[in-house]
């Protein structure tokens, strides 16, 4: 059976797409639309070629619609409407939007939706946040059921005429929530899932990650998947240097709750450290279990004073537990891990570790570590799903006090496989963890370093300081009277995924910038560009 080709949208990025746009190009402008001579090599050559971007429609192998962007000035109308800036809406970046060719079949049809959405979003990937263009008559109704705005005289010749218009990012989004035609277009099809990710999680997985979870699923009880995940647990441990780990099939915080289920099994007194949201939520996750535990709380940004936790520990019997977050994802803290479990070892207290947002982009230690946890997704680049409880001892299975998804040694009994697995998912983990390199966790320390000096030149204050920060996560507090909020929202619009709408970020108006997934400085640079655009708008409308 046949299959149908699929309609992409996506950049021009071959001489074959770009011939064939100038093949187009030359059917609508110079055979259909007599704006240019006719030529014998049938194709036209707009005079900014060198400079545009080519957004383009295909249907298989060909060409059905393309539209050109270009952000430099002076742009094409610069030359046809004398003084243009004073018709545009000030404090935007525009771009110029040009050349919009469907080949007939396809003109009343979603595809000149889905190009020009497909353009705008792109457009506002680079940071522009207006759109002007020029458009044939012909079409003055369906642009302006678009949202554009007409402005100036006609340009063009009497057998050409075009209208100059523009259109602003919230007079796009606005009228795309009501325009059913743009409504029911589907996000369009990508070469790859958005690069324009920076939050903590989900990461944007790799292609081989992908292809991994989209293999078809096999048997948790095949030799093959009990195979796969004695490699997994191996590798994971390797990474980690830790005795051995259990993977659970479940969120990150399981992992917890089954730490907090074996620390209920001994009778001891423990110690929660907590100096942000994640270790609040271990002193939630103790009290619980009705664990018999003191907390030792430090203010949302600042460091653990080692000297206060030592106080602490002595107050802490032989046998008893201290449990933290290595990587305090809600500040962008790191703590101190190593000398948190010598001093646990020197008092002969069990450390116990949340390693949730450490493990795969910093350096994670467990040697000497009781209980730890961490997921899947995340540092790891793969999928959430799996939570990973790492463990220095052999457990024991307790079925006559926990219940067996929180029992531990229920799992490492059964070499965790006790209920049914996700190969998938395990299949996606092992393909991401060949990627978690000394060079990676390298690469993204480097980048935060660059990351915070251009955010501080931005006028933004980062709580966590130098020193005590985790390259992981940049939390920001935006200057005086612009909104977190609102920034986060702007950047979704124009594609950038940050963390903002976590009710603790909302409380104290915070946005962070995750770098987990391991983006490159060009998309660094590129958000950098944006964010500071956005900032200097919301500072200018505050301040009028």
């Amino acid at each position: 059976m046949s299959t149908l080709p699929q309609l992409v949208f996506k950049l021009a990025a071959d001489a074959d797409e770009i011939d064939q746009v100038q093949a187009l190009h030359y059917r609508t402008f110079v055979e259909e639309i007599p704006q240019h001579p006719p030529n014998d090599a049938r194709r036209h050559v707009d005079r900014f070629h060198a400079n545009n971007i080519y957004v383009i429609g295909k249907l298989g192998g060909r060409v059905i619609a393309t539209l050109a962007l270009r952000g430099q000035r002076p742009f094409s109308l610069d030359s046809k409407v004398p003084s243009l800036d004073r018709f545009l809406p000030q404090g935007h970046l525009p771009v110029e939007v040009r050349l919009l060719a469907v080949e007939r079949e396809f003109r009343r049809t979603a595809v000149f939706a889905a190009l020009l959405e497909h353009g705008v979003r792109h457009a506002l990937s680079e940071g522009f946040d207006l759109g002007v263009i020029s458009g044939t008559t012909r079409e003055l109704k369906l642009y302006r059921h678009m949202g554009f705005t007409p402005f100036g005289p006609l340009v063009g010749t009497p057998d050409a005429e075009y209208q100059p218009m523009y259109v602003t990012l919230d007079r796009f989004c606005e009228n795309a929530r009501g325009n059913p035609a743009l409504g029911r277009i589907v996000q369009p099809l990508l070469e790859r899932p958005n690069e324009l990710n920076f939050l903590p999680g989900p990461v944007t997985p790799t292609p081989a990650v992908r292809a991994a979870l989209a293999a078809p699923p096999i048997s948790h009880r095949s030799a093959e998947f009990v195979e796969n995940l004695r490699e997994v647990r191996a590798k994971l441990c390797r990474i980690a240097r830790a005795r051995d780990v259990q993977v659970l099939v479940g969120s990150a915080s399981l992992g917890n709750e089954v730490i907090a289920a074996q620390l209920s099994l001994v009778p001891s007194r423990g110690l929660v450290l907590a100096n942000g949201e994640f270790g609040e939520r271990l002193v939630s996750q103790s009290r619980r279990a009705r664990l018999d535990f003191a907390v030792l709380s430090r203010p949302w940004g600042a460091e653990l004073e080692l000297a206060d936790v030592s106080r602490a520990l002595e107050r802490i019997p032989p046998g008893g537990w201290i449990w933290f977050v290595h990587h305090e994802t809600s500040t962008g803290i790191l703590n101190p891990l190593r000398e948190l479990v010598s001093m646990a070892q020197q008092r002969g207290v069990r450390a116990c570790v949340d390693c949730v947002s450490s493990l795969g982009v910093v350096d994670v230690d467990l040697r000497g570590v009781h209980l730890a946890s961490s997921t899947s997704g995340k540092g790891l680049a793969a999928y959430p799903g799996l939570s990973l409880v790492f463990h220095d001892f052999a457990p024991e299975p307790e079925p006559e006090r926990l219940p067996g998804y929180l029992d531990l040694g229920h799992w490492a009994t059964h070499d965790s496989i006790p209920h049914t697995h996700s190969s998938n998912l395990v299949a996606a983990l092992a393909t991401a963890l060949h990627d978690i390199t000394e060079e990676r966790m390298a690469r993204i320390a480097a980048q935060s370093r660059w990351l915070r000096d251009e955010f501080a030149h931005l006028g933004f204050t980062l709580p966590a300081p130098e020193r005590s920060a985790c390259p992981a996560i940049v939390t920001l507090v935006p200057p005086q009277g612009v909104s977190a909020f609102g920034l986060g929202e702007d950047l979704d619009r124009r594609g950038f995924w940050t963390s903002y709408r976590s009710d603790y970020l909302v409380e104290r108006g915070w946005l962070q910038v995750a770098l987990i997934g391991d983006p490159s400085r060009a998309t660094l640079e590129k958000l950098v560009r944006v964010l500071g655009h956005v900032v200097r708008r919301r500072a200018s409308v505050a301040s009028s």
